[in-house]
């Protein structure tokens, strides 16, 4: 986390006047399932470094586990990482993959949000995973019935055996895969809905 703050603070007068345009994500996944209750203090110390130095963007906190949160440590200090920000501009990010393979799961976790008033984006998910099937259909009903964000992930150049996961073939529009066909026909038109790592 330190070290991603520091590239961040490196990049301050790049930042500087993007605000409306550029989120700033401190970190993909910085947290997989080794001492992610380490989470809370270097997420809290994190967003004070980058308001510290000035920066004024909206922030993007991943969730520990590997962006699943199966521990519930973001959904459940929440409030805490919030009010770490002296400007309330933040938002939580939730990647649901395997973890969330049941619509039950997936409403409960975007609802805890929803019902407490604090900002959640669906910041990566899948139609399958090495770790389990999530349930892509609740995943967009849910984020378009409590109107919250959602990235599918990912447009293409995925390796290390998930390469079912691009939604085009070799970057090429015009080839979609079974995954980007799906996407385009039930998540296109979500707000704010985006394919995750399109350029």
């Amino acid at each position: 986390m330190t070290t991603a703050v520091n590239y961040w603070i490196e990049l301050k007068s790049v930042l500087a006047g993007q605000e409306n345009f550029v989120i700033v994500n401190i970190g993909n996944e910085p947290y997989g399932n080794n001492n992610y209750q380490n989470w809370v203090t270097d997420t809290r110390n994190a967003i004070q470094a980058l308001r510290n130095a000035g920066i004024n963007n909206t922030i993007m906190v991943d969730a520990p586990n590997w962006g699943q949160d199966w521990s519930f440590t973001m959904r459940d200090n929440a409030p805490t990482i919030f009010n770490a920000d002296p400007q309330r501009n933040l938002v939580f990010s939730i990647h649901m993959y395997g973890v969330y393979d049941t619509a039950a799961e997936v409403q409960s976790y975007i609802q805890s949000f929803v019902n407490r008033g604090l900002p959640l984006v669906i910041g990566e998910f899948g139609y399958m995973h090495t770790d389990g099937d999530p349930d892509e259909q609740a995943i967009v009903q849910y984020a378009k019935q409590y109107n919250i964000g959602l990235f599918g992930w990912s447009w293409s150049g995925n390796g290390g055996g998930v390469e079912y996961l691009d939604m085009v073939v070799n970057f090429d529009a015009n080839r979609p895969t079974p995954w980007g066909t799906w996407f385009r026909a039930n998540a296109i038109g979500t707000s704010m809905v985006n394919m995750g790592g399109s350029p």
